[in-house]
């Protein structure tokens, strides 16, 4: 960093009226050690015994008077003092500086740096007001992002829970101003409102499942899970569902038993929701095989159906709440759009990964686990 012309005057004038100081207190100071001198006669004469003593060399040569040495130890100080109050007045001007570029990004010119590259301890504070202002501004995008994140949630929730509400409330008018031609009718009406009804409650079952996972610290009740049983029952579940729609489902798990440390209520909606993905989206599929194998230390469970591949494009956004691939999916299937967020949410909460993978032959959601949590509340 340059000092300003006006600083580095400044500087130059302080040096020159410290050493004019500096000299007329040296002359004050050898004026009174001169004068207590040569009113004390035993002084003068331990002087003077001091100076015969010290001779060096064959010519006995005297190379010590009180005065030379006075003024040597008077310079040695001044030299001090004039290195110690130059240094204090430059290090003043640059946390001058320093403070003036605070100022000025405390303005709001957050994009704004400290560009000084000094040493000492100078450079530790703009080390830290630098790290600070990137804090700060890390902190300001993140909250933008969480709020522009919340008004999506809202507006999200809004327009799904809009759409069946309408049906519902139509149909339940039709029937209340007795616009219906008989019984029939009305059972039609009753049953439409009914399927919205329950599409609404799978959206909320779906939402509080989600905010819940969401929460910093949510509650995670860590046991011993037998893998192949809790696949085995998620199967049998589907099985009804399968055949209604001439899908073979399946699972197999090697080894057999396997543990793994999980909370089981949390795990099994993470393969209920992906294999209930697979029968809404998987159109054509003939199968869904649930595999699960130990990898040393983890765990890799797959979901795999041969049903309609999902677009490149839309996978790395799959696990994004309220993302679908197809914007007529949520009239079609009834998707919340919140089943992989869901996925995702808790497999980061086991401190796990998933993954997927679609092609003409096959699509996968790969699922990968430790086989032990640990401190996982923590």
């Amino acid at each position: 960093m340059k000092l300003t012309g006006r600083e580095k005057s400044s500087l130059i004038f302080e040096g020159v009226i410290t050493v004019i100081l500096l000299i007329l207190l040296n002359m004050a100071v050898l004026t009174i050690i001169q004068d207590v001198i040569q009113s004390n006669p035993g002084v003068t004469s331990g002087i003077f015994m001091i100076k015969q003593s010290l001779k060096i060399g064959p010519m006995q040569a005297q190379i010590w008077s009180y005065q030379r040495v006075l003024i040597i130890f008077l310079v040695l100080i001044d030299v001090w003092v004039v290195w110690w109050r130059l240094r204090r007045r430059y290090h003043l001007y640059l946390m001058n500086h320093i403070i003036g570029e605070l100022h000025y990004i405390a303005q709001g010119h957050l994009d704004h740096r400290i560009p000084f590259r000094l040493k000492g301890s100078e450079q530790h504070v703009i080390t830290s007001v630098n790290a600070l202002v990137d804090s700060a501004v890390q902190s300001m995008d993140d909250e933008r992002k969480i709020e522009k994140s919340k008004d999506e949630l809202i507006t999200n929730v809004s327009h799904d829970l809009r759409t069946p509400l309408t049906s519902i409330i139509g149909y339940l008018g039709l029937i209340e101003d007795k616009q219906y031609q008989n019984e029939e009718d009305i059972l039609k009406y009753t049953h439409i409102a009914y399927e919205k009804a329950k599409q609404m409650k799978n959206l909320v079952d779906d939402l509080f499942e989600y905010t819940k996972v969401q929460q910093h610290g949510a509650p995670v009740n860590i046991m011993w899970v037998d893998l192949n049983q809790l696949l085995e029952q998620l199967t049998a579940s589907f099985a009804l569902e399968a055949d209604r729609r001439g899908i073979k489902i399946s699972s197999k798990v090697v080894p057999n038993p396997l543990m793994i440390e999980a909370d089981p209520e949390k795990l099994g909606r993470v393969f209920n929701n992906l294999v209930a993905n697979a029968f809404k989206y998987g159109n054509g599929a003939s199968y869904i095989r649930i595999t699960a194998h130990q990898e040393q230390d983890k765990v890799v469970v797959k979901v795999a159906n041969d049903g309609t591949p999902i677009p490149e494009k839309a996978q790395s956004h799959l696990f994004e709440r309220f993302y679908r691939a197809e914007a007529s999916r949520s009239r079609a299937t009834g998707g919340t759009g919140l089943g992989l967020a869901i996925v995702k949410s808790i497999v980061d909460l086991h401190h796990g990964q998933v993954t997927v993978s679609s092609d003409a032959d096959e699509t996968a959601f790969i699922v990968t686990l430790p086989l032990k949590q640990e401190q996982i509340n923590e």
